[in-house]
């Protein structure tokens, strides 16, 4: 939902910015690389240590990373098949910091285990969330539906953790990744029925042939010997 929604409106502010980059030389993949180690060194540094809004602040900071690279791509020509396949990977290693940050900082000095599985069963779902999309794609088929697309995801569990960071309680970040996760689940589900669908439109499942006519046939139903 966000994906289409708000992409138009980021995509109109960060131009200037992916203009002045190229200006100075630097290369989509660069930002994106950049990106990433930016949202990964504030999951995995922050967060764990307790830093909850800080973390939210520096990752939210790089993650428009992912935007302004493909724009970057796009008025520079460079858009390629490597460029998508490092940005959708690095994607992935981004989503597991942050939520791997959390399950960190639950199991220790936050101390609540409920939420710390919750980050967990969060970032092995969102792995599953992508991988039936890519592997639909690899077969030639697209699954591009589910209610808990990546940008809901990361945007839910961002706006979550900088409001505990700000003082709210652990419970609303307790809630929204337990939504997160059932969201998630659900989309790994519908996104099996929709290739699902594919897969039977192309190839119908084959009826086994019919015995010739005429052909006398034992209790069993197999035709009898001559």
């Amino acid at each position: 939902m966000l994906n289409r929604f708000a992409r138009a409106l980021f995509t109109r502010l960060l131009t200037p910015v992916a203009a002045v980059l190229l200006r100075l030389g630097v290369s989509p993949d660069a930002v994106t690389l950049v990106g990433t180690l930016g949202v990964s060194a504030g999951a995995l540094w922050l967060y764990p240590t307790g830093h909850l809004l800080a973390g939210t602040l520096v990752i939210t900071a790089f993650v428009f990373s992912d935007t302004v690279d493909g724009i970057m791509a796009r008025s520079s020509g460079r858009s390629s098949s490597w460029g998508a396949y490092l940005d959708s990977t690095l994607d992935r290693v981004g989503d597991a910091a942050v939520f791997g940050g959390l399950v960190l900082w639950f199991t220790g000095g936050g101390d609540d285990r409920l939420t710390a599985v919750l980050a967990l069963a969060c970032l092995c779902l969102g792995a599953v969330v992508s991988y039936a999309k890519a592997r639909a794609e690899g077969l030639g088929m697209t699954a591009n539906v589910g209610i808990a697309e990546r940008a809901d995801r990361l945007v839910a569990v961002l706006a979550a953790t900088g409001l505990v960071g700000l003082g709210l309680p652990d419970v609303l970040l307790t809630v929204v990744l337990a939504l997160l996760a059932l969201a998630s689940l659900v989309t790994v589900v519908q996104r099996m029925l929709e290739v699902r669908r594919q897969a039977l439109a192309a190839d119908p499942p084959r009826r086994p042939p019919r015995p010739a006519a005429g052909a006398r046939r034992t209790r069993r139903g197999t035709p009898a010997a001559p």
